[in-house]
């Protein structure tokens, strides 16, 4: 399951490319989160999740106060959360979940993205059978076999732990994020690199560089839309 890390770690490594984006996209979710249940992350597991993630994204705190705020606030705002899947070049796969006000604005968005791109958007089910949802969390400062019996000792089941570039990343399943980052902060840990619920796809793709070149400009496309929160892939995109 290693390779499969390449992409996380290249979309975080591309961050301070997209910072402002990438913070706009997190106060949606956030506000959205705090919105739908307590605005307080202890009682309020989905929020405490975004929270998590927003840490190893560095977003600032004024930004997730104000999200937090709005929510307090009594905001009638709401956004629909939306799934799309489709196709890139050469039979790659992609998933996009959007957090949007106007799904007759988005969809056409994404479609257009898609066409525009060499890709094209596949009915609900296509893509999606290919993919896990799975719980990534990665630390610095334990080894692999340090990490696994910090999890054995807190009873804490994972699918996979591997050790790359001075970092462990665990891999579980996506209820189990929570008890994972538990288990470690009390073994001392306070710093996650890497907290993401996220689609993993089950097996992994490599384009020629022509082909490559053309679906990144589609995943950056698609990124770009301001309705879009996520895009998972099953290309690997490490070097």
């Amino acid at each position: 399951m290693g390779r499969k890390w390449n992409n996380i770690k290249e979309k975080k490594a591309s961050k301070d490319a997209s910072t402002s984006r990438i913070y706009a996209k997190f106060g949606k979710e956030i506000y959205m989160a705090a919105k739908q249940g307590e605005p307080d992350p202890e009682s309020n597991r989905a929020l405490k999740v975004v929270l998590e993630r927003a840490k190893t994204y560095s977003v600032p705190k004024a930004i997730i106060d104000r999200a937090i705020e709005k929510a307090k606030g009594g905001s009638d705002e709401f956004y629909d959360e939306m799934r799309y899947e489709g196709f890139g070049p050469n039979g790659s796969m992609i998933i996009v979940d959007a957090l949007t006000n106007n799904v007759n604005r988005t969809a056409p968005e994404v479609r257009a993205a898609f066409n525009k791109n060499g890709g094209n958007m596949g009915v609900t089910g296509s893509v999606s059978y290919m993919f896990d949802a799975t719980a990534v969390i990665g630390l610095e400062g334990k080894t692999a076999d340090e990490a696994l019996e910090i999890l054995m000792e807190a009873d804490v089941d994972v699918r996979d732990i591997i050790e790359e570039d001075n970092a462990v990343i665990v891999y579980a399943e996506p209820d189990q994020f929570h008890a994972v980052q538990e288990a470690f902060k009390a073994a001392g840990v306070s710093e996650f690199t890497v907290a993401e619920l996220t689609m993993l796809p089950q097996n992994e793709i490599t384009l020629p560089e022509d082909a490559r070149a053309q679906f990144e400009k589609l995943i950056d496309a698609l990124e770009d839309l301001d309705d879009v929160q996520q895009v998972y892939h099953n290309v690997d995109l490490g070097e």
